[in-house]
């Protein structure tokens, strides 16, 4: 499986695991190519509509999709090759991209193409996000799995920074172009995917039936306080504080810096997120892990609420610089702690159950603040998220105080 002592402490020495470095590099190509194509159909659709709720409905229609297919999606997990899910997921995810392409060409200026193919495209990312987050633990030896959650975590980011900034370079030579690098980048990640040589054991069959299997992964996640309360915090505060999705109104309308500096906006939360996760890589961060995770949560939540005040760009990119650090250090722990103190035969479906509350939230909060902000304006829908955000930190770590006193989480026991 590994080419690495579980105890060996330098913070570089888990890519001297092949199957991890193919991982992170298919990773990092899809999650790129997705971000740069969402910035392309978010300044597309507003460009066309003039309207904040288009960009909700965008969220909300990607929203169903993962929200339907994303249980069903950590069942698949946990009962096929991950390698094979991926791949097939983003071969579905680059078929969109060539819709894209079509509408973008042909024209088209209705709206529900637009939704139609976003919620194909939450099909494949109901597929990819539980059997990618399942994987790391098998990759790496569990005295590791932090460390490369936490590098996984900087590839990402940097995807998150690069892909949007690209994004909005190539728009300017239309959206078409955009969704065609998109396309190249998730074939990419597919075949690199593919090369991955880690089996990982398939349970025999279980005396359920799929329904009974989510089931049993449900009634996991309701006896274990640590879980329930790691994916209900997030969820509430990225549903509450996620602010991204009304950054082509900021850009266009408050800003003014069009998109160019909508993609400069979309990557400078990415760039506060990686340097915080190579600063945790190196660091290993495993002590206080509760009161880590619970500050994390309120630093980004004041952050928001600065970022929706600012009519600064420089202000604007430093907010959400400081709003992306303190997301990472929250995604980085939240994601261990899932991870290890699950089974292994049961990560696909836990995974699937935090992606449904946490990955379908960013869509749901996508929708929450573009009504909002038709609603009662953008700034009042994003200082409100803040505000709220704040209010759960304070109930959950009151409700979970086995959470808030989480120290070491490779003492966990799945």
């Amino acid at each position: 499986m590994t080419d690495i002592s579980a105890s060996d402490p330098r913070p570089h020495a888990i890519f001297g695991v092949r199957d991890f470095r193919l991982f992170i590099c298919g990773r990092f190509l899809s999650t790129a190519s997705m971000q740069m194509q969402s910035v392309a159909v978010g300044w597309q659709v507003y460009d066309l509509t003039q309207d904040p709720i288009a960009l909700g409905y965008v969220g909300l229609f990607m929203f169903l999709s993962v929200a339907a297919f994303t249980l069903p999606g950590g069942d698949v997990a946990d009962r096929f090759d991950r390698r094979l899910v991926l791949s097939l997921a983003y071969i579905g995810q680059a078929a969109c991209a060539v819709l894209l392409v079509w509408a973008s060409w042909a024209g088209v200026t209705a709206m529900w193409p637009f939704y139609t193919i976003v919620a194909m495209f939450g099909v494949g990312r109901a597929f990819a996000n539980p059997a990618s987050q399942s994987f790391v633990p098998f990759l790496v030896p569990r005295e590791q799995v932090s460390r490369a959650v936490a590098w996984s975590s900087s590839a990402n980011q940097v995807a998150f920074i690069v892909g949007p900034a690209l994004g909005g370079a190539v728009y300017a030579f239309g959206p078409a172009a955009v969704y065609a690098i998109c396309f190249a980048a998730f074939v990419g990640g597919a075949i690199t995917n593919s090369a991955i040589r880690t089996r990982v054991k398939i349970p025999p069959a279980e005396d359920k039936s799929a329904l009974g299997r989510l089931v049993a992964g449900i009634h996991f996640v309701r006896r274990r306080p640590i879980v329930l309360g790691v994916i209900s915090l997030d969820l509430f505060a990225v549903l509450l504080g996620g602010a991204l999705s009304l950054l082509p109104v900021y850009a266009r309308d408050i800003l003014h810096v069009g998109p160019e500096g909508l993609g400069l906006l979309r990557s400078a939360s990415a760039a506060g997120a990686m340097v915080t996760a190579v600063a945790v890589a190196n660091l290993s961060l495993n002590r206080k892990t509760g009161v880590l995770m619970f500050g994390a949560v309120a630093f980004y939540a004041v952050c928001t609420i600065a970022f929706g005040v600012s009519a600064n760009f420089g202000v604007s990119l430093a907010a959400l610089a400081l709003l992306g650090a303190a997301d990472q250090i929250s995604v980085i722990t939240r994601n261990t702690v899932v991870q290890l103190a699950t089974p292994a035969d049961m990560r696909g479906r836990v995974s699937a159950l935090h992606m449904l509350f946490v990955g379908t939230s960013n869509e749901l909060g996508q929708f929450r603040a573009g009504t909002f902000a038709g609603w009662l304006g953008t700034v009042p829908a994003v200082v409100l998220g803040g505000v709220g955000t704040l209010a759960v930190v304070a109930l959950w770590s009151w409700l979970f105080p086995e959470l808030r006193k989480l120290d070491r989480v490779a003492d966990l026991q799945d």
